[in-house]
């Protein structure tokens, strides 16, 4: 049985990791390994929240909206708990935005007050310039003294710790409002699109102590934290999960080094987007195939997983080559965000491997559905959270419906948008994911698709492009896809295509072929495809593209964006 330490809210969860971790490592900074990192105590961390916290209340930001945008780093998670524990709303921003969009969310936000790291220093003198927001407070995470109308973190800090020394307890005694925002979080989508979540310490707390209960993670695990802070994924499974229970967390420099960091810094856990995660089986599986090893591998797995049926798990040691190859202690990533392609699922858990499927939304602190170890199948999300509820809304014939949830980690409702908090729940106050799903008899949750995105044909039948593009990515030569429905003359749609090659398997494999010759290659395993599905389901038309599909800063394709670009493009044609 998992120990679970509860908490009501994040300043009771501080508090906790604070009493019983002290001493333990709780970020290492700086460095290339665990052996030459700034090793960040959850003593020295608590301390800085608490400075930092009583610095701000004395500046007069009690109460008031704080934001935040910076890549993933210290000084974030710092002033992320010293806003909310005691101090005001924290307002983390989207770190990819353009200009013109951060300064519109700071507006909308309300914000009087922002942190932000050297990247974003052009911005804020913009910003400060114009005076069109009414932030007060430009506060930069690098400058070592304040500068003339900007401050610096350290110095506010810095004063803090005088402060506390002096007997000034108002942050740390604070009262904390469980069920009121005290985090506002914006969807990804433009400003005229993205909605205002209100997020209470209730909502998120529910959704911790979840996780909790259902991965087995304690002070001696290291994540690596890659994917950005802003988004609720990261911010709540890896980043205030892991304090909860006293883990260290490391920064990733970005893609390119995470191999190295995995070794370098014995990371047992992190949370990915499904595309790393298949990337990296597919260069396993490389490398596997380029040493000549694929009939070794493939025997392997056939007696490790007929030992699995009678318990005995020898994965570990069979495919040591293959886990020492991502740091030799990986044991659990979880991966979310999108769907996940079963097969390469399936395949990490034949080599011993933990990736596992977690399904949520903003709205929902995150997370409403996970697998677990113990709990897998392979094509779902696998089954609910313990404390929330979920349910298909008008099912067809196939159980197939919008998937509606109800619990304490649903949001408090979007900020200042009555029209769509009316769209979004129910009468009876259950939460409309937008996402299509069936639920099986055990308990585990099919999704389909984005119900806003689903194809309805003129025959009435529903074409899902999710389930097709993970059948077409099945192909090396595809490197990502979009299928759509291309309105055609007869008021029906046709199933459209646009894929975008993978220009490093062209060079390797097919350089001597023209680009028509690409494209009758990649029509050709299209129709494949086809065959493996209803006629109604049959893509009729491919169009390919040599710029990559729009995304958000979680690699989700902006669809409405995109569909509009491509048609837009074929018309002119």
């Amino acid at each position: 049985m998992k120990e679970i330490n509860e908490f009501k809210n994040l300043k009771e969860m501080i508090n906790n990791t604070f009493n019983k971790y002290a001493d333990r490592p709780a970020f290492y900074l700086n460095g290339e390994n665990l052996e030459n990192s700034k090793i960040v105590t959850y003593k020295e961390y608590y301390n800085d929240i608490n400075a930092l916290g009583t610095a701000m209340i004395e500046m007069g930001l009690k109460g008031k909206r704080i934001a935040i945008i910076s890549e993933n780093r210290y000084e974030w998670e710092v002033a992320y708990l010293a806003v909310c524990c005691g101090t005001g709303i924290v307002v983390p921003l989207d770190k990819a935005l353009p200009e013109g969009e951060i300064e519109s969310l700071i507006t909308r936000s309300e914000a009087e007050a922002i942190f932000y790291s050297q990247k974003y220093d052009s911005v804020m003198a913009k910003i400060q310039k114009d005076g069109n927001t009414k932030l007060k407070y430009f506060i930069s995470m690098e400058l070592e003294e304040n500068d003339f109308n900007k401050f610096s973190q350290r110095v506010i800090t810095k004063k803090g710790y005088e402060l506390v020394e002096g007997g000034n307890r108002e942050f740390i005694d604070a009262q904390i409002n469980n069920e009121e925002m005290n985090i506002m979080l914006f969807t990804s989508g433009t400003t005229n699109v993205s909605k205002a979540v209100m997020l209470s310490h209730k909502n998120i707390c529910t959704n911790i102590l979840d996780i909790g209960k259902s991965f087995d993670i304690n002070e001696t695990d290291r994540f690596l934290s890659f994917l950005p802070l802003h988004h609720t994924f990261e911010c709540t499974v890896g980043y205030l999960y892991p304090v909860s229970k006293g883990s260290a967390i490391i920064f990733s420099k970005g893609v390119r080094h995470i191999s190295d960091e995995l070794k370098n810094y014995k990371i047992t856990a992190m949370i990915v987007v499904p595309v790393l995660a298949e990337k990296t089986y597919d260069k396993i599986m490389k490398s596997i195939e380029q040493k000549g090893k694929l009939k070794t591998v493939n025997k392997a797995t056939k007696i490790s997983n007929a030992l699995l049926k009678v318990g005995i798990d020898v994965r570990k040691k069979l495919f040591k080559e293959i886990h020492e190859g991502l740091g030799g202690h990986l044991r659990i990533m979880v991966a979310g965000g999108a769907p996940f392609d079963a097969e390469k699922e399936k395949g990490f858990w034949n080599l011993g491997l933990n990736v596992l499927q977690g399904y949520g939304l903003t709205e929902t602190s995150p997370v409403i559905a996970a697998e677990l170890p113990h709990q897998k199948k392979l094509g779902t999300i696998g089954k609910k959270m313990p404390s929330v509820e979920v349910k298909i809304d008008e099912p067809d014939e196939n159980g197939v419906g919008e998937l509606i949830v109800k619990g304490d980690s649903v949001m408090l409702g979007y900020y200042n948008n009555d029209e769509a908090n009316e769209e979004c729940f129910t009468k009876d106050g259950w939460f409309r994911t937008g996402d299509l799903a069936r639920i099986d008899k055990e308990g585990y949750i099919y999704i389909s698709g984005r119900k806003k995105f689903v194809i309805v044909l003129k025959n009435g039948k529903n074409v899902y492009p999710e389930e097709i593009e993970t059948l077409i990515l099945k192909n090396e030569l595809i490197s990502e896809c979009m299928v759509f429905g291309l309105p055609a003359q007869d008021g029906d749609v046709t199933i459209s295509v646009k894929v975008v090659p993978n220009k490093q398997v062209i060079e390797t494999n097919y350089k001597d072929n023209t680009e028509e010759e690409i494209k009758e290659i990649i029509w050709n395993w299209i129709k494949e495809v086809n065959k493996t599905m209803p006629k109604y389901k049959y893509v009729k038309k491919l169009i390919l593209s040599d710029e990559e599909l729009i995304k958000t800063t979680t690699l989700k394709i902006k669809r409405k964006i995109e569909i509009e670009k491509t048609i837009k493009n074929i018309t002119k044609m």
